[in-house]
């Protein structure tokens, strides 16, 4: 009779998704960091986004990539945000490098209607704010109740 390897976990070929450990912390953490068609690196910024009594607010990180090189656009209920974080060292080549440099793209479903058309936008400190102002409907109207 020959003896047989136990392997608790089974086979690891139902781990395919989860090549290695970079991609199950990306996917994790939910900052998916893709290959693109073309082979370029993909990232996508944090986000946080806030409400106030008339706007909805977003704080985009953006470190170290230049404001031509970002554009934000609104479509609906769908903010995006595209642009590239490029690589400035073309006569050195890296000896350790950890922050991802190309193209990035973040689309943010926006919760409330907002009016698309007086949309602001400012960019300081590596960190893109963009305020949208939200419709007339959805502000939050004090009544005044009467008391008898």
């Amino acid at each position: 009779m020959a003896m047989e390897r136990w392997r608790p976990f089974g086979t690891m070929e139902r781990w395919e998704p989860f090549r290695n450990a970079s991609e199950i912390f990306d996917n994790f953490f939910g900052r998916p960091m893709n290959a693109s068609a073309s082979g370029e690196r993909l990232w996508a910024p944090f986000v946080d986004m806030y409400e106030t009594k008339d706007e909805l607010v977003l704080a985009i990180d953006l470190p170290g990539v230049s404001e031509k090189d970002v554009g934000v656009s609104i479509t609906g209920d769908l903010l995006s945000v595209k642009g590239e974080r490029r690589w400035e060292g073309k006569e050195q080549s890296a000896l350790y490098a950890e922050r991802v440099y190309g193209k990035f793209e973040r689309l943010i479903q926006l919760p409330i209607p907002v009016q698309a058309d007086r949309v602001k936008a400012s960019y300081r400190d590596g960190v893109l704010e963009v305020r949208l102002p939200k419709v007339e409907e959805v502000k939050p109207k004090e009544i005044k109740i009467d008391i008898l």
